[in-house]
């Protein structure tokens, strides 16, 4: 059952006045698992008691634009180099850019992760490992 044909039955129920707390009861021995949850049993039962009339869900603004496209990346890349020290928030106020967004582009993108304050490569290049290693015997 989709839930349009759902929401019709709950239309037509709430307009025969009949509790939601039964409706929900013949939804769930009927659809188990796959019925509507309480809550949104009542906000629909409520919807249609105050006149709405469609089933359907408003229609919804287009999915955003997605803010990873190389531009962005670069920019992100730019601002790491300079200062590896930079939070996700500062990036954010520099860049005008989502937290998610930029949190992506370090870690999906630049492969970036955040270890001590500092952001590294996820993986070391062979010279990095051997820079590495060589500091560490000096010690």
């Amino acid at each position: 059952m989709n839930r349009e044909l759902i929401r019709a039955y709950i239309k037509v129920c709430t307009a025969l006045k009949r509790q939601p707390r039964f409706i929900h009861d013949d939804l769930c021995s009927v659809l188990g698992d796959k019925a509507a949850s309480y809550n949104t049993l009542l906000r629909w039962s409520k919807l249609f008691g105050e006149g709405r009339e469609e089933a359907e869900d408003e229609p919804r603004p287009a999915r955003p634009v997605n803010e990873t496209t190389s531009d962005n990346v670069e920019e992100v890349r730019r601002l790491i180099e300079n200062d590896p020290y930079l939070t996700i928030d500062k990036i954010q106020v520099e860049t005008g850019l989502s937290h998610g967004t930029i949190v992506r582009i370090v870690s999906d993108h630049l492969k970036l992760k955040k270890i001590t304050a500092r952001r590294i490569p996820n993986q070391l290049t062979d010279a990095q490992r051997a820079h590495r290693v060589r500091i560490c015997r000096e010690s």
